[in-house]
């Protein structure tokens, strides 16, 4: 900053460079900062009425203030921005002045007066916008790696939904193909094995073996659809295919499991196929590993629907197990589903908690924004 500038808002008392400060600390995001400073010029200048502040993008090639975005070039503003230099209104009643950062414009103030403005007032604007410029600089580079962050979030978020698309499409081609022309062939191996007369015991025992043989690819084109796109998910949606879950994991192979599902809220719309997908998998993981590991009594499902997010808590009451141990590396194989369940959920923009500790249970905590329409 000049001193000369500094000198010329040093003379306007302690109170404006105090309330710049209090500006810039309170809120660090554009446009809500940009507009925080604009009202801080109108209030401190003599006879200005009117004060826009314009950032320009990181493109470059426009300025996005409080109204429409104005391109690079166009009208004071853009000219201001292209040439880097003031440029007073055509009618004498205002000035748009560059904010300079090193050699290049990041911003533009744009201000007007009800009449001619006082050269005093675009002295003012001018060493404010020497001021400006640090905090303007930092909220454009808070908003590029914001605006960075939230398009990998959609990358990945598209990518996500074409995989499970993909996903879906292989395992209704599975299904009505060739899961059907399996079930066709054992139906017509069972009937050649009823047709073929008992004396040729050769002949039976290779259809009877064909028959296993088409039974097994059969149960294998099913785990491959399973595994592609589980299918309760398309027939009944996540909430019965949860309890589908439960019923399952509660069967007489688990032993004595109590497994409970509670859904609460409702939501608008149904959610987006790969986010039911994601926390059906997680559950599916959860409540896997809790077969395998927890010798529990009981299991929990607890489905949340809120305006914006949908949290699905997986608790039970087993053995529980150090965090820090099953996740250093090379420690225990297990980890590879924690992990698992970990990168769906962050995938989507979401993130997984898990609280565990020997002795007291395990707690799995989803949760996964809802995708805006």
């Amino acid at each position: 900053m000049t001193p000369a500038a500094l000198e010329l808002l040093a003379g306007r008392g302690p109170d404006l460079l105090l309330r710049v400060i209090t500006v810039a600390c309170a809120d660090r995001e554009l446009p809500r900062l940009a507009e925080e400073l604009a009202g801080l010029v109108v209030r401190s200048a003599e006879r200005l009425v009117f004060c826009d502040v314009y950032v320009l993008d990181e493109d470059e090639r426009a300025l996005a203030g409080t109204g429409p975005p104005v391109a690079l070039g166009e009208g004071d503003v853009g000219w201001v921005a292209a040439h880097g230099r003031p440029r007073e209104h055509a009618d004498g009643r205002g000035v748009a002045v560059p904010v300079h950062s090193g050699n290049a414009t990041v911003a533009v103030l744009d201000v007007r007066a009800a009449g001619p403005c006082p050269p005093g007032d675009i002295a003012l604007v001018t060493a404010l916008a020497e001021l400006f410029a640090p905090v303007l600089c930092s909220c454009r580079r808070l908003r590029t790696a914001q605006e960075r962050e939230l398009a990998a979030e959609r990358f990945a978020e598209r990518a996500v939904q074409a995989q499970e698309a993909e996903r879906s499409r292989l395992s209704r081609e599975i299904h009505d193909g060739i899961a059907q022309r399996l079930a066709g062939l054992g139906f017509h191996l069972s009937a050649a094995l009823a047709a073929l007369p008992a004396h040729h015991p050769e002949a039976l025992a290779q259809i009877v073996h064909a028959r296993e043989l088409c039974d097994l690819a059969a149960a294998e084109s099913r785990a491959a659809i399973g595994g592609l796109r589980p299918p309760v998910l398309d027939d009944l949606g996540l909430s019965a295919a949860l309890a589908t879950l439960a019923r399952e994991a509660g069967g007489p192979a688990a032993g004595p499991l109590d497994v409970g599902v509670t859904v609460t809220g409702e939501l608008d719309a149904a959610l987006p196929d790969h986010v039911q997908t994601a926390l059906y998998r997680i559950a599916q993981e959860a409540v896997g590993n809790c077969l395998r590991h927890a010798r529990a009594g009981y299991v929990d499902l607890l489905l949340e629907h809120d305006r914006d997010r949908v949290r699905l808590t997986v608790t039970d009451d087993g053995d529980g197990f150090s965090i820090a141990d099953v996740l250093a590396p090379g420690r225990r194989p297990d980890s590879y589903g924690l992990r698992g369940m970990a990168e769906r959920a962050e995938l989507l923009g979401g993130r997984v908690t898990i609280t565990s500790r020997p002795g007291v249970g395990t707690t799995v905590e989803a949760v996964i924004p809802i995708p805006k329409a």
